[in-house]
This record gives C-alpha cells, structure tokens and sequence, in this order.
C-alpha cells in the first residue's frame, strides 16, 4: 500500500504536465482485452504479445525469477517459466522468437548494480523450469534504472532505455552476446522521460515508448520523436507489447488489472506509416492537435518540456515524501 501511494503522489505531476503539453483530442483509445486472473500477478511490468492470442508478463522486484502466460481470450495463466539465477529487480520484457522471450533484470533504483543481466527464457503453454542464456551487460557511464528493453525484429540486437525524470538514453547492446565476461553497451540516443516499457513495432524503423501517462512513437535509425500521445488510465501502467500485426496492448500493476487493446491516434499512426527518413505527415486544418503531437519531443521542445517540469516537481515530490516514511 504504501509503494503504491508514493507511486501514485508522483504520477500525479507527471500526468497534470501531459494535460498541458498535449492537445485534449491527441489521446489513445483502449478496449479492455482481458483481465488477469492469477492472483499471483499482482505487479506487471513487462509485456510481451505472442501469437495465438498468448501474452507474457512478469512481476518486478520482490518475485522470483518467473515469468507468466497468460492466454487473452480468458486471462488465465496457463504456463509458468520459471528460470535459474538470481532475480534483483526484474523489470523488463521483450520478445526473442517465437517460443521465447528476453526477461531483463534491469532495475537499479540505487543506481550501484555494476551490471545488469539478460536472460532468454522458453514461454508457452504448460510450466517449465530452465537454466536460461543469460547474459551480462554494463553501462558505458555508471548505473542506470532501467524498465524498458528492446529487441529489434529481424537482428534481434538488444536496446535499454534507461528511466529518468528529465528523460533517459538508449543504449545497444552488441550485436552478439558474448555468454561469458561483460557486453558493454554503447549509448545511442536519448529517450523519454521515465520509460516504463516500450517495444519495435513490426517495421523494424519505428519503437513505441512509454511512461506512465505518454507514449512516444521514435524513428529508427536516429531515435528521433515523430510523435507522442497520451495513454488511457491506468492504476499504474508500466507494459506495453504489439503483436505481430502491429496491435497494442498495456498492462498495469496491481491485482486483476485489465489487459488493454490500444487505438492509436491518428497523428501517430501518420507518422508509423510514413517511409523511413520521409517528412512527418503533417495535419489539415480540420484537424490541428496532431501537428503539435508530431513536434512533441520530450528531450526539449514542444510540450516536452512542460512534462519534464512536473517531473522534476515529482522527483522532489517523492524525497518529501520517503524522508516521511522514514520517519
């Protein structure tokens, strides 16, 4: 209870800063899919969109290491993978093939892990206990918190996107993991503020990142914002996966939180369809809100800046209110 109030104190800036930098009609739509019914899925934080109507997710800190499939016409969990190794701060998801995923033990709210760790794991229907490929990373600059990993259709090659208030970075990891010693990641580009999760979109030229109350559409190669939206409502969303055909779906933390199925503005889909390094569609007079949204950069200009300065208001926020806690 308490994690989710100073979760939720500190969404509160973030989300009064996207009321204002973002036009009332730039805003996704969600249906609900499903809802989870395993009581033991009580913290989503990664989400992974495999065929036949299949979902993977996991919790974060706190669990074992374990990641869940969860089938989308019932929400019932119907495997478990449960893998050898340690799980610090499990906060990361993406996909690897068709049968397996990337469990990212990424988190480092600390900031002093001197690395973090990869691990592909086999998911599906029915449980199995696995040794799992894991695979050491270090950053190029000192410790990062990180949500959000990446796997780039067709190569595979790896992305972290670190997470921080006035915005995080990408950094590639190689494009072959050595299985022993350390990969060094090298850093990329910049990112959105506060990157909870985010996935390729089957394009391969184009990621969707998110927080807890924007998603920001980036070009790839360049990692360039094309466009950026404000996300449905959720308890504490930190998912997101796009299946194969290119649909998305968020999850949130919490107990029995629903599964949901996203409609992208219009703006957005504009830009995701536009050929690589072609010019962002720009909107007609009928339709001004998404012009805005195509020059939204959360790295400076725009109404970027506005979601930062509640950020900032945020992170200054929370140490008032740990220092209280402690007390």
């Amino acid at each position: 209870m308490r994690s989710l109030l100073v979760a939720a104190l500190v969404a509160a800036p973030f989300a009064l800063g996207a009321a204002v930098a973002a036009p009332a009609d730039d805003a996704a739509v969600g249906h609900e899919v499903t809802r989870f019914t395993d009581p033991a899925i009580i913290e989503s934080s990664g989400l992974v969109v495999l065929g036949d109507d299949l979902a993977v997710t996991m919790n974060d800190s706190g669990d074992t290491a374990r990641v869940f499939t969860v089938d989308l016409a019932t929400g019932d969990t119907v495997g478990v993978t449960r893998f050898d190794g340690a799980a610090d701060d499990l906060e990361s998801l993406a996909p690897a093939d068709a049968g397996h995923v990337w469990v990212g033990d990424t988190g480092d709210n600390g900031k002093d892990r001197p690395d973090i760790t990869v691990t592909r794991v086999p998911v599906g229907r029915g449980d199995r206990t696995v040794t799992g490929e894991t695979f050491h990373l270090t950053y190029p600059d000192g410790p990062h918190d990180a949500e959000t990993l990446l796997a780039q259709p067709r190569t595979g090659r790896l992305f972290v996107v670190s997470k921080s208030p006035l915005g995080g970075a990408v950094y590639a990891a190689p494009a072959e993991l050595r299985s022993t010693g350390e990969n060094q990641l090298v850093k990329v580009a910049t990112a959105p503020a506060l990157a909870t999760d985010g996935s390729f979109l089957p394009d391969g030229h184009h990621v969707l990142v998110r927080n807890y109350v924007m998603a920001t559409v980036l070009t790839v190669p360049g990692w360039q914002p094309v466009a950026a939206f404000r996300l449905p409502e959720q308890k504490q969303g930190e998912g997101l996966g796009v299946r194969a055909d290119g649909t998305v779906f968020l999850s949130s933390e919490g107990a029995d939180q629903p599964v949901l199925r996203l409609d992208l503005p219009a703006q957005a889909r504009a830009a995701i369809a536009a050929p690589p390094g072609a010019p962002v569609p720009t909107a007609t007079a009928a339709d001004p809100a998404p012009a805005k949204a195509a020059q939204h950069d959360d790295s400076g200009s725009g109404g970027g800046w506005v979601l930062a300065l509640f950020g900032a208001l945020g992170v200054l926020l929370l140490g008032g209110i740990v220092k209280l806690l402690r007390g």
